[in-house]
């Protein structure tokens, strides 16, 4: 059992380590072909830039729901948004020596959009506990199915939407183009979504492995360990965006990769196996989480249009805390607040 454990734990760290490199090359190409096309920064940031680095996401969703765990993919989900929101942001904004700015349109129409996103999935659950509820359980549960996972979708059209309307709007410069071969850079982001696809693929079994060795359920599995590897290129795209006083870039990649997951990711998986029943009792606490930790990102964001270095303390802060509390609630019998987390 430990040599098992150690084997794939090691699969965990060269996977996440393939992943970051595929992650390099996408980003590097999304920013290059975003200059090509002519697309604003926030456009740029929570579009191009946060669906590339969203595929370690989606793939480990796809690839959990064929291999049938679609709860640890699902898990990785809702612990990428938690990991992206708090630990991503205070990360950047360490890293440089500056505030990042941030601007109204970030803050007004990105963040509302997000916490639509987040409303419409939870609205999207409770819909199928209600019309689909699953007897003989110990727990609320309900049944995800196709149609319900079109709702989800179909917002997310809807911010595309609204994201093509902004680039109507914008007026691009020209010399942002030149020198930029759009053939090789298509063959970078392919590659590098090629290489996460695999990675990915590996790591998901890997997870799986050690959930089962040590006795931890792989929706936890999903909300703490794959999460944070699958969030390596939104942290890569983020990092470097600030470093580059591209603050509106930078911010607008995070919230874009979320709405990206929570929005086509799980609604993919579903879409995939055709039917899915989760523990309501489950999801809700971490949607709960989720939602703080977005009004907290907010509110910091908030105030005077920049994140500070206190700021970005405090984030890292509330990660912590998420962190140890989902701990406790594996090792713990006092601390019960996930329904179907044993202690």
């Amino acid at each position: 059992m430990v040599e098992s454990v150690g084997l794939a734990v090691g699969i965990v760290l060269v996977t996440t380590g393939a992943v970051w490199i595929g992650s390099s090359w996408l980003e590097s190409a999304s920013e290059r072909l975003s200059a090509y096309y002519g697309l604003p920064q926030v456009v740029q940031g929570s579009v191009v830039a946060a669906v590339g680095s969203s595929f370690p996401e989606l793939a480990t969703v796809v690839v959990s729901a064929l291999g049938g765990a679609l709860g640890l993919g699902t898990g990785a989900i809702v612990g990428s948004a938690i990991f992206n929101v708090l630990v991503i942001p205070a990360v950047a904004g360490i890293s440089t020596a500056e505030d990042i700015e941030a601007n109204r349109t970030l803050v007004y129409k990105e963040a509302q959009f997000y916490m639509l996103a987040v409303s419409a999935l939870v609205i999207t659950f409770a819909m199928a506990v209600i019309y689909h509820p699953v007897g003989g359980t110990e727990f609320i549960t309900g049944e995800m199915r196709r149609y319900l996972a079109v709702i989800p979708l179909a917002l997310y059209g809807l911010y595309i939407f609204i994201q093509a309307q902004d680039t109507a709007d914008h007026e691009a410069d020209p010399d942002d183009a030149v020198g930029i071969d759009a053939r090789r850079q298509w063959g970078y982001l392919l590659a590098g979504l090629a290489v996460i696809l695999v990675a990915v693929h590996e790591l998901v079994a890997a997870v799986e492995a050690i959930g089962a060795a040590v006795g931890i359920g792989e929706f936890i599995m999903g909300a703490t360990v794959a999460a944070a590897a699958t969030s390596l290129p939104d942290a890569l795209v983020s990092i470097r965006a600030a470093r580059d006083d591209r603050g509106v870039a930078s911010l607008a990649n995070v919230l874009g990769s979320n709405t990206f997951d929570l929005l086509v990711a799980i609604p993919v998986g579903v879409l995939i196996v055709g039917t899915w029943s989760f523990n309501f009792e489950l999801a809700v606490p971490l949607f709960a989480v989720l939602t703080l930790a977005t009004v907290l990102l907010f509110t910091f964001l908030r105030t005077d249009l920049a994140l500070s270095t206190p700021e970005s303390a405090a984030l890292l802060l509330a990660y912590a805390l998420f962190v140890g509390w989902v701990v406790l609630e594996e090792v713990s019998r006092v601390v019960t607040f996930l329904p179907g987390v044993v202690g």
